[in-house]
């Protein structure tokens, strides 16, 4: 599925390149990438090899594993579903694997039910932005916890996962790349690459028995463009003063948002 055209002026801003670099092919996980490459504001681009973003992991094949452990070192998943799919779906290989696993539910609030199901009751139709910003403020407790771990050298390198690896996987790393101070079009464009996986995803999941009766792909929940990010993002600023400021109001240390600073950027040398 193409990129969405709108932010075809934006590729430059991360090189060709960089975005191919980005993205790591599995046999059985279908939306992984490095949030290595992306431009930040003050100068310098992000790390790669710190912190991967992906779709759900249980049907890892035994070489995806291995590719995940080495090269990739992976020590920590963060995964962000809810308690419900983790039940039913589980981790694959990856449970058995020596990798910290650590659940921490991205949800429209602490008082939940916390079942798939609630997240969103029709999958058909949904304002995606107000969506994100319902995740984003039940899900503070959870994403400092995130943050934490990244931050930790005895942790990397993180992969930080949902079902499809958009929606609650793109409110944390929104989250993560705003407070470093990465452009919001890079972070838009980021958000937009799910579309080139989108159909692989939406199949995948359809398969499961959490995610049964997904709309087709580009519609729905499974919608992607680069509006809802930005309009997420102007939210964010305008309700919080961004990131690092909602990270801070929500218990972030400033010692520890340098330390985020400091693990996700790389200066201009």
């Amino acid at each position: 599925m193409p990129t969405d055209p709108a932010l075809t002026d934006t590729a430059p801003r991360a090189s060709q390149e960089s975005q191919g670099q980005r993205w790591v092919e599995f046999a059985q996980i279908d939306n992984v990438r490095d949030l290595g490459g992306l431009p930040v504001i003050t100068g310098g681009v992000t790390r790669f090899g710190m912190v991967l973003r992906s779709s759900t992991l249980q049907q890892a094949t035994a070489a995806d594993l291995r590719k995940l452990l080495e090269p990739l070192g992976l020590r920590t998943v963060i995964d962000l579903r809810l308690p419900d799919e983790v039940e039913r779906e589980g981790y694959g290989p990856v449970a058995g694997s020596g990798v910290r696993i650590a659940n921490l539910p991205i949800r429209k609030s602490p008082q939940s039910s916390l079942a798939a199901r609630d997240l969103v009751p029709d999958k058909t139709r949904v304002d995606l932005t107000d969506l994100y910003g319902q995740l984003l403020a039940g899900s503070g407790e959870h994403i400092v916890e995130a943050v934490r771990l990244i931050i930790d050298p005895e942790r990397r390198s993180v992969l930080f996962h949902c079902a499809a690896g958009k929606d609650r996987t793109g409110v944390l790393a929104a989250v993560l790349l705003d407070a470093v101070g990465v452009e919001h079009e890079a972070i838009a464009h980021d958000y937009v690459l799910t579309n080139e996986r989108m159909q692989r995803v939406r199949d995948r999941l359809d398969a499961l028995p959490s995610y049964a009766g997904l709309p087709p792909a580009n519609t729905g929940i499974l919608a992607i463009t680069a509006d809802v990010m930005l309009r997420f993002l102007a939210n964010l600023h305008a309700d919080h003063g961004g990131a690092a400021a909602w990270l801070r109001a929500n218990g972030l240390t400033a010692a520890e948002l340098d330390r985020l600073r400091d693990t996700l950027v790389q200066p201009v040398e």
